[in-house]
């Protein structure tokens, strides 16, 4: 994106800024977009397939059974690859116009009400992926810690390393864009690939050495308890297809932007089919109803095989925690910002630096504090996801392509329909989960 000088008139022209209470009177001319189809695959790679998001399907699968488990998982991996190519069909709709924001796109077709119900939902999914991400990698290396730490009494806890991950995240806040992340998003859809071998492994070593015992696929728990259980799976399920950022993403490619959208996202959901299904069940196999919210620390061994996956883990979520945390420091940079001034200018630096420090302030003390990380997980995935992945982009499809083949227009409005019901039971059992665990635990829990 451009931050060099302009004139107040290029900038309400170009849509680029956000003047505290207005609406931008224009849809947001594309600048150049340089990225390839395969650069954007390993942006949405690294933005859906962390380990935060496939991880804990196991533990979703033990709370649907193999029946429900296997049909929401497959539904979902279809649901939303159809869904990511509708809107990446949408972004040039309104031609000659490009909406280069996920928000933008829906005030081109929905107004002022499309705009800031975008900008709602997407902050929602950021935040809480991004709190997500830092428990993940907060008890990822934890894990590592613990295997090798030769204290009797080891003096670190999950909280100093919420702490180490958000340092981390902060100097990686200060690249300017998307695009400028692409080596590192690069390494991490690797680290995926790398994740899921590392966990397929380790399931085998525990089945061939008897490590998980006898597996027991039944749902367990009072009547009440099941029910909110599948509550919760389903939100859990739709975080794992997560990716509030596609418009973003798609504005860094070069032309044809849809064309190598499509092409990426093909790539992208061919990694991410393979590695859920083979962790979802290859997990839920070998542990079944006790199989831990996050898999990793399901298993008791060999430890550098752990290791190996703690390391895969904490590098892949790197790279998701900036994807989503773009949006939030775009629009509250919009409203500081001096965009009359170069964009390393002394004022601009602190300005990125400060808005930088309060979010990752922000999003470390409540990942320190309420670290329940399947709990955020449905909660997120509910609330956040959903609408933006499932509900949105196919009501955006029939309002501005208004198919007229009458089973087409059925299966988008069957979309929206269950997954609003998703949506809805989804936040009420992750929302029962979280009042039970902090019942359960002290704030700040070392878990």
């Amino acid at each position: 994106m451009q931050r060099g000088n302009m004139g107040e008139n290029d900038k309400t022209k170009a849509g680029d800024i956000e003047r505290p209470g207005y609406l931008p009177p224009s849809p947001e001319k594309r600048p150049e977009g340089k990225g390839t189809w395969q650069v954007s695959a390993f942006h949405l790679a690294t933005t859906i397939a962390t380990p935060a998001a496939f991880a804990p399907l196991p533990y979703a699968m033990s709370q649907l059974g193999w029946p429900g488990g296997v049909v929401t998982l497959l539904m979902g991996t279809a649901v939303t690859y159809y869904c990511t190519l509708i809107l990446a069909s949408l972004w040039d709709w309104n031609e000659p116009n490009r909406y280069v924001r996920y928000r933008d796109l829906g005030r081109s077709i929905y107004g002022a009400k499309g705009y800031w119900s975008v900008l709602t939902f997407q902050q929602i999914a950021s935040i809480g992926n991004n709190i997500t991400i830092q428990i993940v990698a907060g008890l990822s290396m934890k894990s590592i810690y613990l295997t090798y730490t030769k204290e009797a009494s080891p003096s670190m806890t999950l909280q100093h390393f919420i702490i180490i991950f958000g340092c981390a995240e902060l100097i990686l806040s200060q690249f300017p864009d998307i695009h400028s992340l692409r080596f590192l998003n690069a390494l991490c859809t690797g680290c995926t690939i790398g994740f899921s071998v590392s966990v397929v492994a380790l399931c085998s070593h525990a089945l061939r050495n008897g490590d998980a015992g006898h597996a027991d696929y039944n749902i367990v728990g009072s009547p009440s308890g099941k029910m909110f259980g599948v509550f919760s799976a389903l939100g859990t399920v739709a975080f794992s297809f997560g990716d509030a950022m596609l418009p973003e993403i798609q504005a860094t490619l070069r032309e044809p932007a849809k064309t190598n959208m499509y092409k990426g996202a093909s790539l992208a959901y061919g990694v991410i089919a393979v590695s859920y299904w083979t962790v979802a069940f290859m997990g839920y196999a070998v542990f079944g109803n006790a199989v831990n919210p996050y898999l990793v620390n399901s298993f008791i061994g060999p430890s550098w095989l752990i290791t190996l996956a703690n390391i895969f883990a904490v590098v892949q979520v790197l790279g998701c925690y900036q994807i989503y945390c773009r949006p939030t420091y775009l629009y509250v940079e919009q409203q500081v910002m001096d965009y009359n001034k170069p964009p390393l200018s002394i004022h601009n630096c602190l300005v990125r630096l400060g808005v930088t420090t309060v979010y990752i302030v922000v999003i470390t003390v409540i990942a320190a504090a309420i670290p329940f990380f399947g709990d955020f997980v449905a909660l997120c995935g509910a609330i956040g996801f959903t609408p933006l992945d499932f509900i949105i982009p196919v009501i955006a499809f029939l309002k501005v392509r208004n198919p007229k083949n009458p089973l087409v227009k059925l299966i988008n409005v069957a979309i929206v329909v269950v997954y609003s019901i998703v949506a809805v039971l989804g936040a009420i059992g992750a929302i029962q989960f979280i009042h039970t665990d902090t019942a359960r635990y002290k704030f700040f829990a070392n878990m």
